[in-house]
């Protein structure tokens, strides 16, 4: 719930999430019926929206509640489900019609053909295949009605498989990718061993299949032509730091576009500030370049909870003390890179401490004022 705050905060217009079944991410902690209330909640209190993932592909077991799943769901008004499976789709269309219907980029639609049967079904947004450049979008589009959204990824995790569809962690492990429990072997490290066979060791050998980050912040208005009207960020298996560096540098780039002004490149130089893999376009002007260079990115020290009179209250996630100097991130360009030092800081019970390395636990700044879910962060050595 903290991190779909901290999305709206820092200027999404939607946030996907999950529920306890049917969805990508089986090890977050995902919503249950308490929880998808509260985000419906949150979001609409805004005037945002929310989308629930119903995104694995699904055996029979799995779908013997679904339409009491999605009858809840319909109580929300949920904005729309994102969906990947054919047969669901055809299902939800039929009985559930007035739910919103996403295809899951996982469909692979990759054409103007599959785009168009999908249409002809009854959703209303096509999450694309992340193989596609502009020009195969720009098709897809002129190939359907106006009243069909398509929604692109912009940044992010770029899966080896396509658009996701991935066997290496069920092969390694059991564990399969499609039904959410994805052990990530593409980002482990594993070196040739004697017969030409693969194995993963600690210290040595090479990332062979981990591919850079999806960076699209300086080509949104490219997507905007080509017909594309949601951006999509790929974190829900990311810390609040991260969602709010990356949704804020692309609030600005969208912001940028659509009032016809430049993009200050501190936003750009934001998205390397979050934890980052290297950058690439992804497939959307071609073959990706592989960029071997991570850009180096910054600590995340902390989340302020509370902007009190005699000091704002930190919820510490990275050690810090008394005398270094921090960065703030905020939506507020009024403090986005903002930098303090730290002063005299006071425990939840009021004593005084100059040091603090106890993840979790809050602290009060003293003297220092920054507005509720700002974030400190630390620069990297150079």
């Amino acid at each position: 719930m903290r991190k779909l705050d901290v999305a709206f905060d820092y200027g999404a217009d939607a946030v996907y999430l999950a529920g306890k079944k049917l969805g990508m991410r089986a090890a977050c902690k995902n919503f249950d019926y308490d929880g998808l209330k509260a985000a419906s909640l949150a979001a609409h209190s805004r005037r945002k929206k929310f989308y629930v993932a119903l995104n694995i592909f699904p055996n029979d077991m799995d779908l013997e509640d679904v339409d009491e799943y999605i009858d809840y769901l319909r109580s929300l008004h949920v904005d729309g489900l994102i969906i990947s499976d054919i047969g669901l789709i055809a299902h939800v269309a039929k009985n559930h019609a007035s739910v919103p219907i996403h295809v899951s980029t996982q469909a692979n639609v990759l054409n103007s053909k599959a785009a168009r049967v999908y249409a002809d079904m009854g959703v209303s947004r096509i999450v694309l295949a992340r193989e596609l450049n502009l020009t195969q979008i720009r098709k897809i589009r002129d190939s359907l009605p106006d009243s069909i959204e398509l929604e692109a990824f912009v940044h992010g995790a770029m899966c080896i498989s396509y658009s996701g569809r991935c066997l290496l962690s069920n092969y390694l492990t059991g564990r399969s990718a499609n039904r959410g429990e994805c052990n990530q072997a593409c980002r482990m490290v594993f070196t040739p061993e004697t017969g030409g066979e693969l194995e993963f060791v600690e210290n040595d050998g090479t990332y062979i299949f981990g591919g850079n980050d999806l960076n699209m912040i300086e080509h949104v208005d490219e997507l905007k032509d080509a017909g594309v009207s949601s951006f999509k960020i790929e974190g829900r298996v990311k810390s609040e730091y991260y969602v709010a560096c990356i949704v804020n540098a692309y609030r600005k780039a969208l912001d940028a576009v659509f009032s016809g002004k430049p993009l200050d490149v501190k936003y750009i130089a934001e998205t390397a500030k979050a934890p980052n893999r290297g950058f690439n376009t992804g497939f959307y002007y071609g073959q990706p370049v592989h960029d071997a260079n991570a850009k180096k990115y910054y600590d995340f020290c902390g989340i302020v909870m509370q902007d009190a009179p005699d000091g704002a209250v930190v919820e510490m996630r990275n050690r810090f003390k008394t005398g270094d100097e921090l960065e703030v991130l905020s939506h507020d360009d009024k403090y986005l890179n903002k930098k303090i030092v730290i002063p005299v800081m006071q425990d939840e019970d009021g004593a005084e401490l100059t040091d603090a390395k106890v993840p979790l636990k809050r602290v009060k700044l003293c003297g220092v004022r920054l507005p509720e879910l700002a974030m400190l962060r630390r620069a990297p050595k150079q």
